[in-house]
């Protein structure tokens, strides 16, 4: 499983690193930067949380 953010549709909520910082940051302009794009274990869990909760959609989980 993957991570894609689409950046272009990013608001810049942070509710994914507030999430997981783990698996999530911000750059300076707030826009979703992800530092572990193909989670395991239980940060697929929480992936899929921050997907869930993202209010611009602007993550998605892939199957590899």
């Amino acid at each position: 499983m993957r991570i894609v953010a689409d950046t272009d549709v990013c608001i810049g909520a942070g509710q994914c690193v507030l999430t997981d910082p783990d698996l999530f940051d911000q750059d300076d302009d707030g826009t979703v930067v992800v530092l572990a794009g193909s989670p395991e274990g239980e940060k697929v869990d929480s992936a899929r949380e921050a997907v869930k909760l993202c209010p611009s959609q602007a993550l998605s989980l892939v199957a590899d």
